[in-house]
């Protein structure tokens, strides 16, 4: 009955506990992805061969690609479904939900199509050697195949907490994590960059298998009879919401893939390193993620319901605890840099080179949480012009003119910091955004 109840309405006579348990199994979900892609890195590193991690670690904007089509209707779905539900129309609610499930599954199979057949140049344009070539495309080749498993992944998981079903939509995750990770040393050690890739994808599937039974059974606003039409209004506001956290991760793949270029100057192992620090660096980016798209589904809730003074109440408390939170995680993390760099990888070159660029990363982050929430909070208003221009600043137009302006001035500590500085750039511009689109919801 509780279950029945939380699919109609979110409880938003609590904020703070509402927000809590909305926004904890995102982030229990973030941390078991964590642990998968340290697991993951951690069996690809025991190999020992540096070539074979620049390769895996070059393919990283691939699935960033699959995960921005998945967000396009993952995301813009959840924020259309929450404001839906705000009004009381679940009818309409559950069409939507339908027509992101089957057009999620063919956008994967297109996108993923596409690239297979354009594979070997995309490979060098994302930072691949004659010499680590030959691992990138074990390993994109399989992901590329598993398209349609990514970017489903990302709809059920986002749809199921806007019902206030957030444990499930963590449960789904955590399944698909364990099968990768009891996967990885039983296939990397066999068919290598192939193996790492197979089990991904196989956990991709568990997940999605998962999230389906529990809509068929639990749900009672999700849908997945088979459509591909909506209303052109509705189609219209889920893309516009959808296509500016898409391009959160499509930018964030051309940075990474500028970076890496850049880092190529200097040799492929700074880029094999560069890769282990940034799967390190996860530990804080991805709770500030959970902390900040958690408090999604309720942002919408409350402003399809028109409770303003409760989104500026809201607001106040996540800003507040999402920086203090990250400052610590941040320092916690630089301080312990060596030691989490040696659990992944026993090379001391790798260390050595990781530890300088983990901490100018995580240097930034307090500010970049700031972007993420603020962007979260412009696409469950439905403001999609703001989360536009902030889903290409931090990760996007902004961090790409840092980087090649502190490249061509610092050199190799210019590309390390140039992060940091696109995060502070980033935060004012947020903070201008509080300013001009939510006067009365600012801090």
């Amino acid at each position: 009955m509780a279950e029945a109840k939380a699919a109609v309405r979110l409880d938003t006579e609590r904020l703070i506990p509402t927000y809590f348990r909305l926004s904890l199994p995102v982030v229990l979900s973030s941390i078991v992805t964590i642990v998968y892609n340290l697991a993951d890195t951690y069996f690809i590193a025991q190999t020992g061969n540096a070539l074979l991690i620049a390769g895996v670690s070059v393919c990283a904007p691939i699935f960033m690609i699959l995960m921005a089509f998945g967000n396009t209707f993952g995301q813009g779905g959840s924020s259309l479904i929450s404001r839906l539900l705000g009004q009381g129309d679940r009818d309409t609610a559950a069409r939507v939900s339908a027509f992101a499930f089957w057009i999620a599954i063919i956008v994967g199979a297109v996108v993923g199509g596409l690239l297979l057949l354009l594979r070997e140049p995309f490979l060098r344009l994302l930072g691949a050697s004659p010499d680590t070539l030959p691992y990138a495309r074990e390993y994109g080749t399989v992901m590329l195949l598993g398209g349609p498993l990514v970017v489903l992944n990302f709809i059920h998981m986002n749809f199921l907490r806007c019902e206030g079903m957030s444990g499930l939509s963590m449960a789904g995750t955590v399944l698909g994590s364990v099968v990768n990770v009891i996967l990885d040393p039983l296939f990397i050690p066999v068919m290598g960059a192939r193996g790492a890739a197979i089990a991904t994808v196989a956990g991709y599937l568990c997940t999605d298998l998962f999230l389906l039974i529990i809509v068929l059974r639990k749900s009672r606003v999700l849908s997945v009879r088979f459509t591909l039409r909506i209303e052109g209004r509705l189609l219209k506001d889920m893309l516009l919401i959808g296509i500016t956290a898409a391009i959160t991760n499509i930018a964030a793949s051309l940075c990474t893939i500028l970076l890496n270029q850049k880092l190529l100057v200097y040799g492929d192992t700074r880029i094999a390193a560069m890769g282990i620090a940034h799967k390190v660096t996860m530990i804080v980016q991805m709770i500030i993620i959970g902390f900040s798209f958690g408090g999604v589904p309720l942002f919408g809730f409350l402003m399809g319901a028109g409770e303003k003074e409760k989104v500026r109440k809201l607001l106040r408390f996540a800003l507040a605890f999402l920086c203090a939170l990250t400052l610590a995680l941040s320092l916690a993390v630089a301080l312990a840099a060596s030691p989490l760099l040696r659990l992944l990888t026993p090379d001391g070159e790798l260390v050595s080179l990781g530890i300088p660029m983990l901490r100018w990363t995580v240097s930034g982050y307090v500010f970049g949480g700031m972007v993420m929430l603020l962007t979260c909070l412009c696409q469950a208003a439905g403001k999609a012009f703001p989360a536009l221009v902030l889903s290409l600043s931090r990760q996007g137009v902004v961090f790409v003119a840092v980087l090649l302006i502190a490249a061509a001035v610092g050199g190799y500590t210019g590309v390390l910091a140039s992060q940091l500085i696109a995060d502070v750039l980033s935060a004012l511009l947020a903070l201008g955004i509080l300013v001009k689109y939510f006067p009365k919801e600012r801090a």
